[in-house]
């Protein structure tokens, strides 16, 4: 298809899920691609995306710290000598515990990776990509992050922050020619909701997984990819400081059981 011809793509959180989709979809339009991720599985992502006739590089970083995401950035550069797009996509979830079950330090985690791990990607390669005329940043937001009852606390709060991060970044990247857009996956079977989806199938109920949205499924970590891949393209050149909400119709109502205080969830 091509639409990454010539370009270099960098993906964090590319170990598995999203990343990882995104990741192939990247080379298989002809990008090449710099993964990254926490794990030793972005190894394998890099062996698919080799064994796919693409070139690929791999790092193992985290991605919450400034000096390592920093050093991600230039190690694009230096394999390949330019820098077109990158999907920050590293998350973790933190549980579902309720405000009053967490700690401060479970707070502080959750938005190291999850809100400022996408700012210092910001940071680091928006510079690099000015330099040589533009580019496009995806970050991975949710559902979460449009209102309570998909998530966490320290998780929704968290990904809220990516989606005011990428318009304030769009904003202040006025005349860089960079555009910087959010993706908010709804329920995306990935080793994040992998227990979700597990306990469903093993207690009979696969067939209610995703039944809250009007679609009445999950969704696949490919449909995010399409939809990440379509921001960092062409085709999206007008579409800037964008959240694209991809859940099936879920946040059209976002039906959830509520949690009062001092009581357990219905």
């Amino acid at each position: 298809m091509g639409r990454f011809n010539d370009k270099v793509a960098v993906v964090t959180g590319a170990g598995s899920g999203i990343g990882r989709a995104t990741a192939l979809r990247f080379a298989e339009e002809g990008a090449r691609v710099v993964v990254a991720d926490l794990s030793d599985a972005v190894d394998d992502t890099a062996a698919m995306i080799r064994e796919a006739g693409a070139e690929v590089e791999a790092l193992r970083i985290d991605a919450g710290d400034t000096v390592q995401v920093r050093g991600l950035m230039q190690a694009a550069l230096d394999r390949f000598g330019r820098l077109d797009v990158v999907h920050a996509n590293a998350g973790i979830s933190g549980g579902w515990a309720g405000l009053f079950d967490q700690t401060a330090e479970d707070w502080m985690e959750i938005l190291r990776v999850n809100l400022i791990g996408p700012f210092l990607v910001i940071q680091a390669a928006a510079p690099l990509m000015a330099e040589r005329g533009g580019g496009a940043i995806v970050c991975t937001a949710s559902v979460a992050g449009l209102r309570s009852g998909a998530g966490g606390a320290a998780y929704s709060a968290s990904k809220a922050g990516v989606i005011n991060l990428v318009q304030t970044a769009a904003q202040q990247l006025t005349g860089a020619r960079i555009r910087v857009n959010a993706v908010c996956p709804g329920l995306i079977e990935t080793g994040m909701t992998q227990s979700i989806y597990d306990g469903a199938r093993a207690a009979g109920k696969a067939d209610r997984i995703g039944q809250l949205n009007p679609l009445r499924r999950g969704g696949e970590p490919d449909e995010i990819a399409g939809a990440v891949l379509f921001l960092a393209s062409d085709e999206a050149s007008y579409v800037n400081g964008h959240a694209l909400v991809v859940d099936g119709g879920l946040s059209s109502s976002h039906p959830f059981s509520r949690q009062g205080y001092g009581k357990p969830a219905l």
